[in-house]
C-alpha cells in the first residue's frame, strides 16, 4: 500500500515538474486592442455601423464578450479607436519636438504624400464608408467631426505653431493654416465617393502636391528685416 502511494506521489511530482510554473502567458492588452481594431474596422465596412454589435465583434475576435468590454467600455469607443487609427495614416503626428527637417520635407512626412498604394486604397476605403454611413448615424457623424477631422487640425496647428516658436515660420493663425494645407493636400490626394479620380497617374498628383507644400513654405517664410 505504501509503495503504490509512494510511486503515485512520484509519478505527481513528476507531471509537476513538466508542467509550465505560473499563470499562462496571454497576449498584452495592446496587442489584444490592436486585433479587435482591425477585426471591427473589417466587420464596420461590411455590414455598417448600425449593423455591428459588440457581441458581433467579440464573437468574431474569438473572445469573450467580457474581454471585450473590458478594453472598450462601448462600440462608440471602439469607433474611436478606428477613428485614431485612422488619423494616423492621414497625417504623421506628433512629431519629435526637436526634428531638424527642412519644412517642406517635414510636411512631406506629416502628410505620407508617397504612400504606397495598399495603404491608400486603405484609408480611401474607410474615408468612403464614412462618407456614406455619416449621413445616416449623427452619432458617427460627431464622432468624425470631433476625433478626426478636428482633432487632426489641431494636431496639425500645434506643430505649426512649434515651428514658429523655433522661429522657422511665420503665422497669423496656425489652425487657418492647418485648414489650408488639409485642404490643398487632402483635396488632391483623396478620391471622394461619386467623383472620378482626374489624376493621369500618380506622378503626376505627387508633383502637385509637392507643389502645394512648396507654395504654402513660401508663404510662412520668416521675413528678414532690412537694415
Amino acid at each position: 500500500m505504501e509503495a503504490r502511494t509512494e510511486a503515485r506521489r512520484r509519478d505527481a511530482d513528476q507531471v509537476a515538474a513538466r508542467r509550465p510554473r505560473g499563470r499562462p502567458k496571454t497576449a498584452s492588452d495592446d496587442a489584444k486592442r490592436a486585433e479587435i481594431v482591425a477585426e471591427a474596422r473589417a466587420t464596420f465596412h461590411e455590414l455598417g455601423y448600425g449593423g455591428t454589435t459588440m457581441d458581433l465583434v467579440a464573437a468574431r475576435c474569438r473572445i469573450s464578450k467580457q474581454t471585450l468590454y473590458r478594453l472598450f467600455s462601448s462600440k462608440t469607443e471602439l469607433f474611436m479607436a478606428i477613428i485614431a487609427e485612422h488619423r494616423a495614416s492621414m497625417l504623421a503626428l506628433p512629431r519629435d519636438p526637436e526634428e531638424d527637417l527642412p519644412l517642406d520635407k517635414a510636411l512631406e512626412q506629416i502628410f505620407m504624400i508617397d504612400i504606397d498604394e495598399a495603404a491608400e486604397r486603405e484609408r480611401e476605403a474607410f474615408i468612403h464608408f464614412a462618407v456614406n454611413e455619416a449621413q445616416q448615424f449623427p452619432e458617427m457623424a460627431s464622432l468624425l467631426r470631433t476625433h478626426g477631422a478636428e482633432q487632426s487640425r489641431q494636431m496639425l496647428a500645434d506643430w505649426l505653431g512649434l515651428q514658429q516658436k523655433r522661429g522657422l515660420i511665420e503665422i497669423d493663425d496656425a489652425i487657418s493654416g492647418a485648414r489650408m494645407l488639409m485642404n490643398m493636400i487632402f483635396g488632391a490626394m483623396i478620391s471622394h465617393p461619386g467623383k472620378l479620380n482626374d489624376w493621369p497617374d500618380r506622378e503626376t498628383r505627387l508633383r502637385h502636391l509637392r507643389q502645394c507644400i512648396a507654395i504654402f513654405v513660401a508663404g510662412v517664410q520668416p521675413h528678414r528685416k532690412l537694415r
